[in-house]
């Protein structure tokens, strides 16, 4: 009751805010319900009255009164999960709907925060994140066969997600048109979004190394044992620093709180591992041995392991799953099996790392690049084939999608002769690109592989830009509508971490070194 409480007062206070300080939008923007994907939907919320009396939009303009209607909704169905009666839910299912109850309360956060933003590519990332969690919320109860469960949902879910699909749409339509040509990167090469000082964090070592606010130590040196303890310790507020010595921790990590900074002694000698996995019980978003929720922004991990060693045999099982804005990793190892790394929503930036998988062990649906990494294909179950990625991004409108930068795709040492491919589409309109990166001799000629028969073939994107490597002969690719052989450096722009992350805003603070354009 205590939750629905603060939702109720949230949203009072989000229509104070909009009401005080209307949003500002630049540029195209969307000024009735005719000009959005769903425009009967619109109509029936905002043109019926379909708010409650207290709720008053005759002073907001259509932006923000989209947003208020949204906002409503939100609260509504995560009022209507939580008093949902679960008795007849086994164990498995009411796994997935405690995935549900947080993710619908995230989408919450996630609207009121992009309600109260100038920033329209704040808001798109925010709104994208949230249609992630519609998504998920479904996937949980499919991952475990329990799909008949979904019908025990609110009905109004579906006009919601078109909701959502709406004001993502008004906030694409205002969004300020970004600068074009490279960005100039800092004299230490990190993108700009990294404040200084933890650009600072993050390239010292030795005497210079930063001190850290508890110290995680299996022998007792230190101020925790667990990991999880020294994240429940963090304050509010600044950066606060964890250093997690030398060892292997044997606990599944959740990181629900911003400016969180993980640093180990390397990879190889810190390990977090576990073994939660899809064949035992688990949901895939469940099955992390390391999660940063989506209230986990700024997160920052450094030299250091994430593992999940359920094994092939387990399917999906998460190494580490990140849903935190602005977050960045740097010399770090993802290793595992299916869904190693699962890049799930929001910006993020990956540098100086390695990723071990066999199907579909980078995917997700965040706005990432991997820039200078290891990508390590190992070898799957008998008669699997190997994909690298699954993006998922849902709606066209979304800025999501996974970018690989200079980097380096190869055998693990146990991969033998295995069908291997870049990537497949999760979702309907997939997004992926490969530039500047070495692609070795396994890759399949043609590329990339159908998820299901003509699924997505013409609305996902997928690019690859100056590639090199056997594997990077682009002559017997796929022919799909979506698939694109980049030639022009302005279209493989659009894919840096100066463009596609903005990262020249942002990550140049953290102290990881980056490329921000070609």
């Amino acid at each position: 009751m205590e939750k629905l409480a603060a939702l109720a007062f949230l949203l009072s206070a989000f229509l104070l805010l909009v009401l005080i300080f209307p949003r500002s939008v630049h540029g195209a923007t969307i000024t009735s319900c005719n000009q959005t994907p769903y425009p009967e939907i619109c109509n029936h919320f905002i043109n019926t009255n379909f708010l409650p009396s207290t709720l008053d939009g005759a002073d907001l303009k259509f932006p923000d009164l989209a947003h208020k209607v949204t906002m409503h909704q939100a609260i509504e169905a995560h009022q209507l999960i939580s008093a949902m009666d679960t008795t007849l839910f086994n164990t498995k299912a009411k796994s997935a709907w405690k995935d549900c109850l947080e993710l619908y309360e995230d989408t919450v956060n996630q609207i009121n925060r992009s309600s109260g933003s100038n920033n329209p590519t704040d808001a798109v990332t925010w709104i994208s994140a949230s249609i992630a969690n519609q998504q998920t919320c479904r996937n949980g109860f499919t991952d475990l066969d329990m799909s008949s469960n979904l019908q025990s949902f609110p009905n109004m879910l579906t006009n919601f997600s078109k909701l959502l699909s709406n004001v993502l749409a008004v906030n694409k339509a205002s969004e300020s048109k970004r600068n074009g040509g490279r960005r100039r990167l800092l004299s230490d090469g990190f993108p700009t979004w990294v404040s200084a000082a933890d650009r600072k964090l993050l390239q010292s070592s030795g005497a210079g190394a930063p001190t850290a606010n508890a110290v995680v130590a299996q022998d007792g040196s230190g101020n925790y044992k667990t990991i999880s303890e020294a994240v429940a310790a963090a304050g509010g507020g600044g950066r606060f620093i964890i250093h997690v010595k030398a060892g292997v921790y044997k606990e599944n990590v959740q990181v629900k709180k911003s400016n969180i900074m993980i640093i180990g002694d390397g990879i190889g000698a810190t390990i977090v591992t576990g073994s939660k996995n899809a064949n035992g019980g688990s949901t895939t978003f469940g099955s992390a041995t390391f999660a940063i929720s989506d209230s986990g922004d700024r997160f920052v991990a450094r030299d250091i392991t994430f593992e999940n060693t359920a094994g092939p045999q387990n399917h999906q099982a998460v190494a580490l799953r990140s849903g935190g804005d602005l977050s960045v990793f740097y010399r770090c190892s993802f290793k595992g099996y299916q869904d190693t790394l699962y890049v799930y929503s929001q910006r993020q930036f990956y540098r100086d790392c390695d990723i071990y998988g066999t199907q579909d062990f980078i995917f997700g649906d965040g706005v990432v690049v991997v820039q200078n990494c290891n990508i390590y294909v190992r070898k799957p179950l008998s008669g699997q084939k190997n994909t690298i990625t699954a993006q998922a991004r849902t709606d066209p409108n979304e800025n999501t999608g996974i970018v690989v930068h200079n980097s380096r795709v190869a055998a693990a040492g146990d991969l033998s002769s295995v069908e291997t491919y870049l990537g497949r589409p999760w979702q309907k309109y997939s997004r992926t690109v490969f530039m500047k990166s070495n692609l070795a001799g396994f890759i399949n000629p043609a590329g990339w592989l159908p998820w299901s028969g003509s699924f997505a073939l013409d609305t996902l994107y997928y690019g690859e830009y100056m590639n090199s490597g056997s594997g990077a002969d682009t002559s017997r690719r796929v022919k799909w509508g979506g698939y694109h052989v980049i030639t022009s450096p302005a279209e493989a722009g659009k894919f840096t971490v100066g463009n596609f992350l903005a990262g020249g805003s942002w990550i140049s603070g953290s102290g990881v070194p980056f490329q921000s354009g070609l």
